[in-house]
């Protein structure tokens, strides 16, 4: 007895046996370069049809843009004119030029541009200007006294002074053209004597340049 005759289309619709992982590798040139096509496209590829499809342009990726326009500028947490209204200090020695973050009773960090017309450049050194070490602590208390002086913390934004440093260590020099970035951190406040102790970092282009512990103290005129 014959069997009976299958149709066409249900042959057609039967499903194809599947290839053993052994035989994908010997698949003709042809059909392993369908397979790669049929591959998803990598991600940046992807990312660069959407802002096609939006009308954006794919020369907005990050190397395309200038390196005068890759830094946003700092942020102003206290100009010039707020510092000038807490800290006593004045030119030659006002050592801060603006603050970056300020937690009221915690920390701040304050930035100093160095550039070649500082006035101690001219004898430190002539032929090689490097901002001194022990300016660069008098910047970081100046910071610290932006913390200490404030209301938050019991200051009366009186003057205050050094009462003592301790394992400050300068780790590389600062030149002209460095911005030092300077962040003080309240580890202890004696409101009863007017005493603050504080953690100072300083860095220049996020490489540590000078830290230390720093013992400071408010007085009245």
């Amino acid at each position: 007895m014959e069997a009976a005759a299958v149709p066409r289309s249900a042959a057609i619709c039967r499903a194809a046996p599947a290839v053993p992982a052994a035989r994908a590798l010997a698949l003709p040139r042809r059909a392993r370069s369908a397979s790669v096509a049929a591959a998803p496209a990598p991600r940046r590829l992807v990312l660069a049809a959407r802002r096609a499809a939006d009308g954006d342009s794919v020369e907005t990726a990050p190397e395309a843009v200038p390196i005068e326009k890759r830094f946003p500028p700092f942020p102003s947490v206290m100009d010039i004119n707020q510092i000038r209204e807490i800290l006593p200090h004045r030119f030659p020695f006002l050592l801060v030029d603006r603050v970056i973050e300020y937690k009221a009773g915690e920390y701040a960090v304050g930035i100093k541009n160095v550039t070649i017309n500082d006035n101690f450049f001219p004898g430190h050194f002539p032929e090689r200007p490097i901002m001194p070490g022990v300016l660069m602590v008098e910047a970081m208390a100046q910071v610290g006294g932006l913390v200490m002086l404030q209301p938050e913390v019991g200051g009366s934004r009186d003057n205050f002074f050094f009462a003592g440093i301790d394992k400050v260590r300068f780790r590389k020099p600062v030149i002209a053209g460095d911005t030092l970035i300077m962040r003080m951190t309240l580890t202890k406040y004696q409101k009863r004597f007017g005493l603050a102790k504080m953690e100072g970092k300083a860095y220049v282009g996020g490489d540590l340049v000078c830290e230390g512990e720093f013992l400071l103290v408010s007085a009245t005129e």
